[in-house]
């Protein structure tokens, strides 16, 4: 009898702490939003789960959280000179010491490695320094003018922004 109650006992906290294991081992996936002045939307869906441990490098494409960040355009938006269509794409970070790099890729296949030959735009990233430092990723979409949203990433020391303007 305390043989079955002891299993019990132990199959009681064994099983919780697997489903909080396989909880926080879940994506946590976050949406930042912004809306123009006509009501047409853009947002971001990211990983901010922080469980991708694998820290920017200089010059290489970066997937914070371990999977590309998904943009969800609902009019044309223009972002470096490039008209971006109505739809969804995959987004990317190239860091480097003195400028960040946005990538904007056509292949939105859920787990596809990122393929240089669907980039639909590159764009320059203008950067600031952040005190304390933050991290996992944070992302952020603020409306600056009717027809201008703001894309903000901040981690560690780099706080990163670039226009996204309706056309």
């Amino acid at each position: 009898m305390r043989l079955t109650v002891v299993c019990a006992l132990l199959t009681g906290l064994v099983i919780p702490a697997t489903q909080v294991m396989a909880q926080s081992a879940e994506p946590q996936l976050q949406t930042a939003y912004c809306t123009y002045a006509d009501d047409n939307e853009i947002s971001v869906r990211y990983d901010a789960s922080g469980k991708n441990k694998e820290e920017p490098k200089n010059g290489k494409v970066w997937e914070p959280g371990g999977s590309a960040m998904t943009l969800y355009t609902q009019g044309p938006v223009v972002l470096n000179h490039v008209e971006i269509p109505v739809g969804a794409f995959t987004v990317y970070v190239v860091p480097g010491k003195k400028e960040w790099t946005l990538v904007v890729n056509k292949n939105v296949t859920a787990g596809s490695k990122y393929d240089e030959a669907q980039d639909l735009v590159r764009a320059p990233m203008e950067l600031g320094d952040l005190n304390p430092p933050v991290k996992p990723l944070q992302v952020a979409l603020a409306h600056m003018a009717p027809k201008t949203c703001t894309l903000r990433l901040y981690y560690g020391n780099v706080g990163a922004q670039v226009d996204f303007t309706e056309k």
